[in-house]
């Protein structure tokens, strides 16, 4: 793994302290998932060829930027890493966002940044809503993440479909209990359910997207009715044997993923 600096970045309410690593672009500008970190990933960055630019950091209301004011909602999510990006990367980047950050990382793309050179959805949730994400299921939803033992419980039957190592399984705990209460809520009782067709047809780079064969959060079924068609010229890819924390459950998977995109883009 190259070496890691932090960079300061001012935004509304406070500031990030963004992780950033390797000098070779286009660099990957990473978004983790609702419960996730920085951390989240660790194991990719671990997998990808030392020089290779990379960016990450715990987004408002999560882990170091826990502190960081509300509110907390997609379209926040969205202002900070147009500021992230912004601010560390001087010249292309590919956005590569997880689940929630997946979501986070649509609505940027459709802003059509200056650098922006391709967009890698990991799990992502759709643009389009299922008819799943029920009134009632977000509010169960929304108490996942009360207690380490509620966390074990999601990581061990809803979010993973292969074990984790024990020490990213703690990590993983460790992260999705550090949240205020209110940045907790915001996915599960609003952003989940946002409708942001209209805004993804804007997205006018390449774009693929990732997803575990046994996810049940995001399964291929629901991201080839609900995001494909809204995404037209997103490719879909399906990692045998994983679930929905793909970032942690096949980093060396989603490494060789983003590898092929790069040099994809770079041809």
């Amino acid at each position: 793994m190259s070496t890691e600096t932090t960079i300061p970045v001012p935004v509304a309410g406070g500031v990030l302290d963004v992780r950033v690593g390797g000098r070779s672009g286009p660099a990957l500008v990473f978004a983790h998932y609702w419960g996730g970190s920085a951390d989240t990933w660790s194991g990719v960055i671990g997998h990808l060829p030392p020089a290779q630019a990379t960016v990450c950091f715990d987004q408002r209301g999560w882990g170091a930027s826990r502190a960081l004011p509300g509110p907390y909602h997609l379209g926040r999510l969205a202002d900070d890493l147009v500021r992230v990006a912004d601010a560390c990367v001087p010249g292309p980047f590919v956005l590569v966002g997880h689940s929630m950050g997946g979501k986070v990382s649509q609505l940027v793309a459709a802003r059509r940044p200056a650098g922006l050179v391709g967009l890698v959805l990991i799990a992502p949730a759709p643009p389009q809503p299922p008819a799943a994400v029920t009134e009632e299921y977000r509010a169960a939803l929304s108490h996942a993440y009360d207690s380490p033992e509620s966390v074990v419980h999601a990581l061990d039957h809803v979010l993973t479909a292969t074990p984790l190592p024990e020490p990213v399984r703690a990590t993983a705990v460790r992260d999705s209990i550090a949240a205020g209460a209110e940045a907790r809520r915001e996915w599960p009782l609003r952003g989940i359910a946002q409708d942001i067709t209209g805004a993804v047809r804007g997205i006018d780079v390449p774009v693929t997207v990732l997803v575990g064969e046994n996810d049940v959060v995001e399964p291929p079924s629901v991201l080839r009715e609900h995001l494909l068609p809204h995404i037209p010229h997103a490719t879909l890819t399906t990692i045998p044997s994983a679930g929905h924390l793909l970032p942690v459950e096949a980093p060396g998977a989603v490494a060789t993923a983003l590898c092929a995109f790069l040099a994809h883009l770079q041809r």
